[in-house]
């Protein structure tokens, strides 16, 4: 089921991770007061709540570990008339990727689908807990093609900061370890 649903969203997510030229993300509000100042009505994800809820996350940022390592920047830019939400991460290592995210209206979930430039693939959906924006799913990579369990968790911090946190399984869920773990904050053009 995974693989198909990577097979189905697979020249979608190419087809805009290739198009999309990054540039400052535009808040709900202010794509709401462009499209009235327009005269154009909201689109249908704009006017829909569900489209809204990962909104925390946009904006560029400087991201660091726990002991307040600079790990590397990621820009999140909502596109597509509020519809779809674009990571592009660089790592402080020169490691790069891309994920795009969306609610997927056929399961009622966000679904996230990550690809990086040393071959990792992620694939998870969830929504929001009390706790924050909870994903669940697989990811793989080149060097141990074998699916193995994956979880990510973006809670929103005081100060606009975010933390994002990646745990694996390699025994089907009984245990979990920590992938990675970034504090979120915005660059001071953001702020």
């Amino acid at each position: 089921m995974l693989i198909k649903n990577l097979e189905k969203h697979y020249n979608i997510l190419f087809i805009i991770l290739f198009n999309f030229i990054f540039a400052s993300s535009v808040s709900k509000a202010a794509e709401a007061a462009e499209a009235a100042e327009a005269g154009e009505e909201l689109s249908a994800c704009q006017a829909d709540p569900r489209f809204s809820e990962f909104d925390f996350w946009l904006g560029e940022w400087e991201v660091h570990s726990a002991d307040g390592r600079y790990v590397g920047s990621n820009v999140i830019a909502k596109l597509e008339r509020g519809c779809v939400i674009v990571e592009r991460w660089t790592g402080a290592a020169g490691g790069t990727g891309q994920s795009i995210n969306y609610f997927d209206l056929e399961h009622m979930q966000w679904t996230q689908i990550w690809g990086a430039a040393d071959g990792t693939q992620i694939s998870i959906r969830g929504g929001l807990t009390e706790q924050g924006m909870r994903l669940t799913g697989k990811i793989r990579s080149l060097d141990s093609p074998a699916a193995a369990d994956f979880r990510g968790l973006w809670t929103k911090l005081d100060a606009g900061r975010v933390r994002q946190f990646f745990e694996q399984s390699n025994d089907g869920g009984k245990t979990w370890t920590p992938w990675f773990e970034g504090f979120y904050t915005l660059r001071m053009n953001e702020k």
